[in-house]
């Protein structure tokens, strides 16, 4: 069967194809290592994302409006690493590389939804670092947890709406020609280019949506640290000043884990090999989801003593039972 509808296409008529071929990987030797490796990492950040959301949960003394911003980061890792990673697996290690055009345009949403709400939410700590260090006396006045809960669900509305937007866009193109899709997954780009009308507006979301999705967040970032640096040379106890910039390093981790492999793939631009290129933003995808559970309980003082309680109470328990 043809992978494109038998209607004539026409000016007026849009065509979609019944199914879109996911390149992904072709012509890089040794992928199957790869994906067992893409396997590994998903049940790592499957593990870590769901053991930081139950410990914010089940931890009263993590009911604060930081780590409601954590946990819903950590949904998020799990959400992006759970449209992409399986899909992956299942079209790659097991062959089958057809997508029907509903579900690519699904596979889309998903995808390019969760990234939005990920840069969304570091951008939401930094703020959260911000007023933590620069209005100290006035945190707690400043941030609440319904102030939170109502930024993040702006948040969602935001970023759910941006790649909503792109698919109804992706939805109007008609498909006459190549049905190729030269990425691991249903990726914006690759697959609006396919066209054969007028892909004007989808061009226009192309170069528009990285300005409001990663670019204006990460200057957003640098601002709030260029504050926090002021506010921390106004501090006169060196360890006082040591204290604070401690807050912060677990989410300068997680900016840098998350925006630096876009940076790379953005300032190299053509130049960078196609199969580079989905190499670098595949990991780049994936490691930060499993990363980022791991930073939170090395790095953050507050859940490393969380997690210490929870080992504590479990050997109690333990020993009540042997008793």
């Amino acid at each position: 069967m043809s992978p494109l509808n038998s209607a004539d296409f026409t000016n007026d008529s849009i065509v979609h194809p019944d199914f879109f071929f996911i390149s992904g990987f072709a012509g890089i030797p040794h992928t199957n290592y790869y994906y067992v490796f893409m396997g590994f990492v998903y049940a790592l950040t499957v593990v870590g994302n769901t053991f930081v959301m139950f410990m914010i949960y089940t931890d009263h003394c993590l009911h604060s409006p930081k780590y409601i911003v954590v946990f819903n980061l950590a949904l998020c890792d799990l959400g992006v690493s759970t449209a992409l990673i399986p899909p992956l697996i299942d079209t790659f290690l097991f062959k089958s590389q057809l997508i029907t055009f509903k579900a690519c345009l699904t596979n889309m949403f998903f995808v390019f939804g969760f990234l939005n709400m990920q840069s969304f939410t570091l951008t939401f700590l930094s703020y959260d670092r911000c007023v933590a260090i620069c209005f100290p006396l006035r945190y707690y006045e400043i941030v609440t947890n319904k102030s939170m809960l109502v930024i993040t669900a702006t948040l969602w509305i935001i970023a759910g709406l941006a790649i909503l937007i792109a698919v109804i866009f992706m939805s109007r193109l008609s498909f006459c020609k190549s049905t190729v899709i030269n990425s691991y997954f249903c990726d914006h780009g690759p697959t609006f280019r396919l066209a054969c009308n007028d892909n004007t507006p989808n061009y226009v979301i192309s170069h528009s949506h990285p300005v409001l999705i990663f670019w204006l967040p990460l200057l957003f970032i640098t601002v709030t640290y260029i504050c926090i640096g002021r506010a921390l040379l106004k501090i006169a106890a060196a360890s006082e000043r040591l204290k604070a910039m401690q807050t912060c390093t677990s989410h300068l981790i997680l900016v840098s884990v998350f925006y630096l492999p876009i940076c790379i793939t953005f300032a190299m631009g053509a130049s960078i090999h196609q199969n580079a290129r989905i190499i670098n933003t595949s990991l780049g995808t994936v490691l930060p989801p499993m990363l980022n559970p791991i930073i939170y309980s090395l790095k953050t003082e507050e859940f490393r003593e969380s997690i210490k309680k929870l080992y504590r109470r479990k050997n109690i328990s333990v020993t009540v039972w042997n008793k």
